[in-house]
This record gives structure tokens, C-alpha cells and sequence, in this order.
């Protein structure tokens, strides 16, 4: 009797509750999806210059699938999703302004850092966007199965050796000595 009591009492509040918290959701599911459309990605003048290295990719028209931005930079799930927004978005949003990305020549001087940026974020995500559409990669040469192999130890991922499949190469990195330190460390080169 006290709970039929203590619920009717605040009735409204609970309404009220509920309708605001639906509603907060909508919001934030309309927004990141939004954010996340390949509309509002290339609305930005200088993201047209890695659109249109997609667009040449082996990885674009391939078996029917164009993917777009958010399928390889943004990871799967709504609430991952909205985290990547708003930690990895604002300071994106932040380096947009303050970088010169005008044209493609100054991209290019930035591309290190971008791409950087970008292969830590699926480095420390052991490649989740990666795995959405590669489930099972079936390696045509035993040299490429011995080195997937070395995913399933956790400390490798698609990441460390795909670094430029996608858009203009640049120099390779050594990812997890990138993700200790906190900045850029290049593969070391063989020497024969």
C-alpha cells in the first residue's frame, strides 16, 4: 500500500522523467546520426581530399560496398559512437580550425599528423571498424596467415600492418610504440 502510495504521489515526476529522458535520447540519436553522415563529413571542404582518394581505393565498389567515412573512422555501436564524438570529434573539430587544410598541398602537410591520429584511434580500438566487414580473413599466403595469427595474441591488430590501404600513403608506423609514447613512431626500415 505504501508503494501504490509513494507512486501515485509522484506520478508526474515520473512522467515527466521518462518524457525527458526519451527525448534526450532522440535528440542525441538524431544528432550523432547526423555527424556521422557521410553528408556532413564531406561538408568540409578539406575532407573532400580524402573522399576522393576513397573513392579510387581498392576498398570503394568493391563487392557492391562503398563504405564512408563513419564505416572505417568511427567505431561500431551507438554508445561508442557518441563517445568518439565527443572526445575524439570536439578535438578534431578544434584541429580543423587551427590547421590549414585549404587546399590539397597544405592537407598534405598535415597528413602525417591526421593519419597518425587517426591509425591510434583504431590501434586502441584493436581495429573494431575494421572487423565490422572483415569477420574472417581467409589470407591467400602462409606468410600472410602467419602474420594474422598474430592478432589473436592481442597485441597486434588489422591496424599495424594495413596503415595505407585506403587514402595517400604515408610514412609506417610502429603503433604500439606510438601509443606508449604519445606520439609519432616510424616503422624501422630493413636494411639488406
Amino acid at each position: 500500500m505504501k508503494l501504490k502510495s509513494f507512486i501515485k504521489d509522484r506520478l508526474l515526476l515520473v512522467v515527466a522523467t521518462s518524457v525527458v529522458t526519451l527525448v534526450f535520447v532522440y535528440a542525441v540519436a538524431s544528432v550523432e546520426r547526423h555527424i556521422s553522415s557521410y553528408s556532413f563529413c564531406v561538408s568540409c571542404h578539406s575532407m573532400t581530399f580524402p573522399d576522393a582518394e576513397t573513392k579510387r581505393s581498392r576498398h570503394y565498389g568493391t563487392l557492391g560496398v562503398n563504405p564512408e567515412c563513419q564505416d572505417c573512422h568511427l567505431p561500431p555501436g551507438f554508445v561508442n559512437r557518441v563517445m568518439a564524438h565527443v572526445f575524439d570529434g570536439l578535438k578534431d573539430s578544434y584541429g580543423h580550425f587551427t590547421m590549414d587544410l585549404s587546399t590539397v598541398e597544405k592537407f598534405d602537410d598535415n597528413r602525417a599528423e591526421l593519419a597518425h591520429t587517426a591509425r591510434i584511434r583504431l590501434k586502441k580500438t584493436d581495429s573494431a571498424p575494421c572487423r565490422v566487414c572483415h569477420k574472417n580473413p581467409q589470407p591467400g599466403t602462409q606468410y600472410a596467415r602467419d602474420k594474422h595469427k598474430l592478432t589473436e595474441s592481442g597485441v597486434y591488430t588489422c591496424i599495424d600492418c594495413h596503415q595505407n590501404l585506403v587514402h595517400k600513403a604515408v610514412l609506417e608506423e610502429d603503433l604500439t610504440k606510438g601509443v606508449e609514447t604519445g606520439r609519432i613512431v616510424l616503422k624501422a626500415t630493413s636494411k639488406n
